[in-house]
């Protein structure tokens, strides 16, 4: 199935076949602090899933593939959300930079992105054929 990118299939399926990629593989770096973690300050509990910090990572991966570059400020306010103010209208909340951060590091760490000398991160050769392989086999099933 040459040709087949990660724009072309489906972002869900994306999202999780990838992240079962990144688990099975083992070389992700997952910190230790991730089962008491909350992924923003509005939020009043943690994730449910144990495998969150695979999905994130997938979902980053993706964000960066789909544009050129992507910083921690980028991704805290993609992976905001509303805030609850109780009687007063909600607004908008950034989610963690801590985990953007450690995402993006460990990220680079497999040689999936790296850093840029203007700022941000950017996708390597290795990362796009990697994503593009993952999203040939989510196109063929």
């Amino acid at each position: 199935m040459a040709g087949i990118t990660v724009k072309d299939v489906n972002p869900h399926a994306f999202i999780k076949a990838y992240a079962a990629h990144l688990k099975r593989s083992g070389k992700l770096e997952v910190p230790k602090w991730i089962d008491l973690a909350k992924t923003a300050t509005y939020k009043e509990l943690g994730p449910y899933d144990q495998d969150w910090f695979y999905i994130r990572a997938a979902s980053v991966a993706r964000h960066v593939y789909l544009h050129k570059t992507v910083g921690v400020g980028h991704l805290r306010r993609l992976h905001g959300g509303r805030k609850n103010r109780g009687s007063r209208p909600s607004h908008h909340a950034d989610g963690s930079g801590s985990v953007a951060r450690k995402i993006l590091q460990a990220l680079e760490k497999i040689n999936i992105i790296e850093h840029r000398a203007n700022g941000g991160r950017s996708l390597t050769q290795d990362g796009q054929r990697d994503l593009d392989r993952i999203s040939a086999q989510v196109a063929k099933a």
